[in-house]
């Protein structure tokens, strides 16, 4: 992929802490294996270094004609009839053609597994495409990549109902049909990972993988191997260090304070589930904000989990290599590391179908076409804009020009002014972020840009 950067899983702790805080690295860099990461020196670095297994599953049920609807045609109406499963907390409907769209309505209703109540019917968002690799890349050409929805997060359940009905409206030529092979996947994203309670037995050498030394080797610069936690830092601290990476000593950039953000093994990455490679875009030019669409019944304290759930339907169900943004916020304004590859870094994401180069993908976890965001939300996608666009010198109350990749807005190779704080419906035609988080990117611009001290 021209003008991307692929580095290898194996990084030494060394050649991680030498990297700039904000530019990828050489186009024909490799990085070191990660083997010193992973041997431990001492109990007290073994029990930093060890990796908490978070036990994840999905189940896959294929969707048939609905008995009730025969009379619509078996392409017009399919579901799974009510049934007891084993656990899971996150529900999608899958099909194998990326390309095709599910023109039509997807409804699902569970029962909970602690009080054994049915929900009400719940409608998934049927277009979840735009949320995804571009065209021209290798993830999308890697042939893994399947057609789904957007996946709804209703907590932890043991039964399902699902219906899935063409659109039937009149301005369609052909007769109402589905998509070929729709499966419904549930996901369970397993136990919370658990602090270590004592010193490693004797064992193994190695106390974590390659794959997960990797994850946590490329924020080396910003908190120890394994921390589940990136602390914030002052606005002069902050300054300081990107300063530092430039090799300069004088002047006033203008970026915004990091935020504290919560890393993929604080919220449990399951580092095995994704491509072991990292890719990069160039720089960070611009800033797309989407809404998960996962649905708002969710607390804060269950983000983690949703996030796993998330992934692991990103990955496994939909095909793709990793988690498809860069970061997320979730409702009470915790910031959570997203696709793998450093924090700092131009990651290039999974998150704007023609317009992941050179971006950053911020999804807030939650559906807010309806439902107001909450100011906390808002305030921390301003924060970490400030931050991670001022790494590379954008101003979030101005715009930019980007190539597009090819979307439903934009053909491919044009070049499009946007802002540097956009929507996701910027870039291609769709209801996400929402409308009502959509009509608050205005003030998110405003936020961010005085965070940044302009």
């Amino acid at each position: 992929m021209r003008g991307f950067l692929a580095s290898s899983i194996g990084v030494a702790c060394a050649v991680a802490l030498s990297l700039p805080l904000a530019l990828p690295a050489s186009a024909n860099e490799s990085l070191r294996d990660a083997e010193a990461a992973a041997s431990p020196r001492g109990p007290e670095a073994a029990e930093s270094l060890r990796e908490t297994p978070v036990a994840g599953s999905t189940q896959s049920l294929p969707l048939k004609p609905l008995a009730s609807d025969r009379a619509l045609g078996a392409d017009a109406a399919q579901g799974v009839v009510r049934q007891e499963v084993l656990p899971f907390a996150l529900v999608g409907v899958v099909w194998d053609n990326p390309e095709a769209e599910l023109h039509g309505r997807v409804e699902v209703r569970t029962r909970a597994a602690d009080t054994h109540a049915w929900s009400a019917w719940q409608q998934l968002e049927t277009h979840n495409h735009e949320h995804a690799a571009d065209l021209d890349s290798a993830e999308r050409a890697s042939g893994r990549l399947r057609g789904s929805t957007a996946p709804l997060w209703v907590g932890h359940s043991d039964g399902v109902e699902v219906r899935v009905l063409a659109d039937a409206s009149s301005d369609r030529a052909a007769a109402p049909e589905l998509p070929r092979n729709l499966r419904l996947e549930l996901v369970d994203p397993g136990d919370e990972p658990t602090p270590p309670q004592g010193p490693l037995a004797d064992g193994p050498r190695s106390v974590l993988t390659a794959e997960a030394a990797a994850s946590w080797a490329v924020n080396a610069e910003m908190a120890p191997l394994g921390a589940a936690i990136i602390p914030e830092l002052t606005k002069e601290q902050t300054e300081a260090e990107l300063l530092a990476s430039r090799g300069e000593t004088t002047g006033k950039p203008f970026v915004g304070p990091r935020p504290r953000i919560i890393t993929r093994k604080g919220w449990g990455a399951d580092e095995k589930l994704r491509e072991k490679n990292f890719v990069y875009t160039k720089a960070v030019r611009a800033a797309f904000v989407h809404h998960s669409a996962s649905g708002n019944n969710y607390r804060c304290a269950q983000a983690p989990s949703v996030l796993r759930s998330i992934y692991r339907y990103h990955v496994k169900s939909s095909g793709w290599r990793d988690f498809g943004y860069n970061f997320a916020v979730d409702k009470c304004g915790n910031i959570y590391e997203g696709r793998a590859g450093g924090v700092a870094k131009p990651v290039y994401g999974a998150h704007t179908l023609g317009f992941n180069s050179n971006s950053v993908g911020i999804a807030v976890l939650g559906t807010y076409t309806n439902s107001a965001p909450p100011a906390a939300a808002l305030n921390a996608v301003a924060k970490l804009s400030a931050w991670k666009l001022g790494l590379y010198g954008a101003n979030p109350k101005g715009t930019t020009v980007l190539k597009s990749g090819g979307s439903n807005l934009y053909k491919k190779g044009k070049n499009v002014r946007l802002h540097v704080i956009s929507g996701h419906r910027d870039g291609f035609a769709t209801e996400c972020p929402g409308r009502r988080l959509y009509s608050k990117l205005g003030n998110a611009r405003q936020t961010s840009a005085h965070y940044q001290g302009r």
